[in-house]
Parts: C-alpha cells; sequence; structure tokens
C-alpha cells in the first residue's frame, strides 16, 4: 500500500474524473477514485493537506428514523462510504475488510468507531434491505438511505462522484460511484484520510487505533 499527500481540490478534481462500476465487468479496468498518483510511502491512506467537512446529509438510516450525520457522528471517530447492497464486488470487500478490522480492535475502541454506509441506490435500498445486508457485515454499522439527489450531492462535498444507477439490457443494474472511504477525526470532524478499494483489513487494523484518537496513521 501506499501513503500518498494530496490537497483536497486536486482530489476532488480526481474524483469528478473517475468513477468505479460494481458489477460491470466492462469497467474493470477503471482504478477507484481514492487512487491518486502522488509519492509514495509505505502506508495505506492517502492524507489530504487540506481536509474534507463531513457532508451536510439528512438522510433515514435502517431503522426508517432522520438521521443528521454531522450532528449523530460528532466527536466520533468515523468513516464514510457510499455504496449499494446489489454491488457484486467492491462493496462487500470493502465493507468486510472494515468488519474484520474492527473486530480486532478493544472492545472500547469498536464502541467509538462509527461505520457509515450511504447507498448509492436508494430506490432498491430500503431501510429494511439495508439493515439486513448490513447485520451480516457488522450490527454497528449505520446505513442511510433518501432522495438520489441528496446523496448526490453529499458526496460531492467529499470528492465522491457517484451517477445514478442504470439497468442494463440484461436487467441488472449498475451503480457508477467511488470506492473511497473517507476517515474522519473526532478531534476536528475532518476528513484527513482517504482509503481505496485495495485496502487490506490489516491496513486498517493498523490505522484504526490511531484515527480512534484523531492521530493520523
Amino acid at each position: 500500500m501506499r501513503k500518498k499527500t494530496v490537497l483536497a481540490a486536486a482530489f476532488v478534481a480526481a474524483a469528478a474524473l473517475t468513477l468505479s462500476a460494481c458489477g460491470s465487468s466492462d469497467d474493470g479496468a477503471k482504478k477507484p477514485v481514492a487512487d491518486v498518483s502522488t509519492q509514495a510511502d509505505t502506508k495505506a491512506a492517502t492524507v489530504l493537506d487540506q481536509p474534507f467537512t463531513k457532508p451536510d446529509l439528512v438522510l433515514t438510516d435502517t431503522h426508517g428514523q432522520k438521521y443528521d450525520l454531522r450532528e449523530e457522528t460528532k466527536g466520533k471517530p468515523t468513516l464514510i462510504y457510499f455504496g449499494y447492497t446489489n454491488c457484486p464486488d467492491v462493496c462487500p470487500l470493502i465493507m468486510s475488510n472494515i468488519a474484520i478490522a474492527k473486530k480486532s480492535l478493544p472492545k472500547a475502541d469498536q464502541d467509538k468507531l462509527q461505520v457509515i454506509f450511504v447507498t448509492t441506490d436508494p430506490e432498491r435500498d430500503t431501510p429494511a434491505s439495508l439493515g439486513s445486508w448490513l447485520k451480516a457485515q457488522d450490527p454497528s454499522f449505520i446505513g442511510l438511505t433518501g432522495d438520489f439527489s441528496t446523496i448526490q450531492a453529499g458526496a460531492r462535498q467529499i470528492g465522491i462522484g457517484i451517477d445514478p444507477p442504470k439497468k442494463q439490457k440484461d436487467g441488472t443494474v449498475d451503480s457508477m460511484h467511488g470506492s473511497q472511504v473517507i476517515a474522519f477525526s473526532p478531534k476536528t470532524d475532518k476528513g484527513y484520510l482517504v482509503y481505496s478499494e485495495d485496502t487490506s483489513p490489516d491496513d486498517y487494523a493498523k490505522d484504526l487505533p490511531k484515527i480512534i484518537k484523531g492521530e493520523t496513521p
């Protein structure tokens, strides 16, 4: 894995140009949004010189309740990912990797960490279906759904591009979306760290203790 230091503005520009298509073999050669070519090191994260502010999102959680993302995660170490439950590859892999790493933490740290999964396919990802899918990953993961345009606008605030889901001729539905995970500090509520779909459970396990303390890995 590589450590990269980039400006948030440059990251947003890269995000606007590159999306991952979950479950679409035609797009398999595309790089994830977070794969920004910069100075290399041995660490997993892309470190932003100018961090992101948490997206201003008020959506619906898996219990059908209103969820104000900024208010609910204020002062808490938070990982945010945009994806969809019908994705056959990237989305379940990323969430599984985070779940595995989270289980390696002391119980007190597990309780502090907030993992937010925002659907990019709200028409199919109802609160109930989203909740069922996430429960299989980790019951503590928070799933959010709502109006697509609201979700898309919120994703753009942290450099993540998503397109409306498209139905293919064979009946499958592709959701084009950035595959990065943004980590937010509990001290500042700013997102300094970006992880790509290539980040392993070991990579997360090494970084999460520092993220939970508000430190940069």
